[in-house]
């Protein structure tokens, strides 16, 4: 079978083997390149028409217990700059991210001991009782069940929780052993059973990345069934021991974002920060190869530059909310409509 038609039989049939999949990702060229963009961008038109869902990022703080080799936010960069949000400082991000219109706030931070489950649990609350008619995503790394379900009770309806691999080894070659493999994975499905909105993902082009381990995070994501996936291309950061690895490539980003549409059609897909950092065009070419979801910054302008996960992260201009007039314009001459409605996730029987 040739690779146009394995994107086909992926469309048809929702899911290709092992050996399906390494096929396609070891030996795609421009054709299929391009066979697998217009396929995806189909199903996104025919389930979510030509609407762009928007979500308000709030940054809460850039302190963090783990010390991931790929991050600039790990413990053991003493040269970054640490900062947290408080209660106040949160709901005045809502508050202003609300006035110009948007209805979901994704709260996202490093996994800050200071934030306990009394804690977050209040400010989950708070957002609820002044904002019943807006959604509350989450992205705080890895808790209890206990935790999760809290945070379900107080209001919260999505947590994102990317899986970064779905090989052990491969794992463990961005993590330290302190952290656990089958816990995070455990959390995820954990997120599933209390009712969350669940996202997970990858980075394209990690330290000993092969195509094996990439075929594995797709049929991971074709079993788990999310609800969300954010894939973004790998960003380097200057403080962490991968200081010397490239960026991920970002041809392969967008092939793979054009697969997970035509692999679960009606997921919600953002077109990440990573991929605009990358390239002045990546967010839009995101768009084009089946995203379908965009986060503009609502956090203080003075902590925004504090959070960098990776060098050179995109912080200003249409990846804040104050150019959210520019990415709508942007986004207009390009034959698609920001939706400032929660978005949540809808089962869509495709029909193809």
């Amino acid at each position: 079978m040739n690779n146009i038609e394995l994107i086909d039989k992926l469309n048809h049939e929702g899911e290709l083997d092992f050996d399906e999949f390494k096929q396609l990702l070891s030996t795609y060229n421009q054709e299929d390149f391009t066979y697998a963009k217009e396929t995806a961008a189909k199903i996104t038109k025919q389930i979510f028409s030509n609407k762009i869902y928007i979500r308000g990022l709030i940054e809460i703080s850039s302190y963090c217990k783990n010390d991931c080799y790929y991050c600039g936010l790990r413990k053991s960069n003493l040269n970054a700059l640490r900062y947290r949000l408080s209660k106040e400082e949160i709901l005045l991000s809502c508050k202003e991210g609300y006035k110009l219109g948007f209805r979901t706030f994704v709260l996202q931070g490093g996994e800050d001991l200071y934030y306990q489950d009394d804690l977050m649990v209040d400010i989950i609350k708070s957002i609820r009782t002044l904002y019943p008619d807006c959604a509350i995503t989450l992205s705080l790394g890895e808790k209890s069940k206990e935790t999760y379900q809290k945070y379900y009770d107080a209001g919260a309806n999505r947590y994102l929780l990317r899986h970064e691999t779905y090989n052990e080894d491969h794992y463990y070659m961005l993590h330290p052993q302190e952290m656990s493999f089958k816990q995070r994975i455990e959390c995820l499905h954990h997120l599933k059973e209390i009712g969350f909105q669940t996202g997970c993902g990858f980075m394209v082009g990690s330290y000993h990345q092969t195509i094996d381990h990439l075929v594995n995070d797709l049929l991971f994501i074709k079993k788990l069934k999310p609800e969300m996936v954010g894939i973004g291309p790998y960003m380097v950061h200057h403080d962490t021991p991968f200081k010397d690895l490239k960026n991920g490539d970002l041809k392969l980003t967008l092939f793979l974002l054009s697969l997970i549409r035509i692999m679960t059609k009606d997921v919600l897909l953002p077109s990440t920060t990573a991929l605009a950092t990358l390239d002045p065009k990546g967010r839009i070419e995101g768009i084009k190869h089946g995203c379908n979801v965009v986060m503009p910054n609502l956090s203080p302008n003075e902590v925004r530059k504090k959070y960098l996960l990776y060098d050179n992260k995109a912080s200003s201009g249409q990846e804040a909310s104050e150019g959210l007039k520019e990415l709508v314009d942007t986004l207009s001459k390009e034959g698609y409509e920001i939706v400032y409605q929660r978005g949540d996730y809808c089962k869509f029987d495709y029909k193809g």
